[in-house]
């Protein structure tokens, strides 16, 4: 049988139990536009999460969408825009 090519494949470890990050701290943090944030999937919500290409790039928020936040990635020598929900992204400190 073939090989899956599917949206999620190979993410059994980063969708895992034992990296869901819990409590309400994500949630609380407001961001503004220029902010630079971490992507970091959290398995929790998984329906608001971005492609696993972007975890553990670093953007740059440059707007919000409802709930959820624009945020502005280099991927090579590409720009990328990612919409995802707060707690898929973490404060880069520095």
């Amino acid at each position: 049988m073939r090989h899956s090519k599917g949206y999620r494949n190979r993410m059994r470890k980063l969708l895992s139990r034992k990296r869901a990050r819990r409590g309400l701290s994500m949630y609380l943090i407001e961001y503004k536009v220029g902010d630079r944030v971490h992507i970091n999937i959290n398995p929790i919500a998984i329906e608001t999460a971005p492609h696993r290409r972007f975890q553990g790039l670093t953007g740059k928020i440059i707007g919000k969408r409802g709930r959820a936040y624009i945020i502005e990635v280099n991927l090579k020598d590409d720009r990328r825009i990612v919409i995802t929900t707060p707690e898929h992204i973490v404060p880069a400190k520095g």
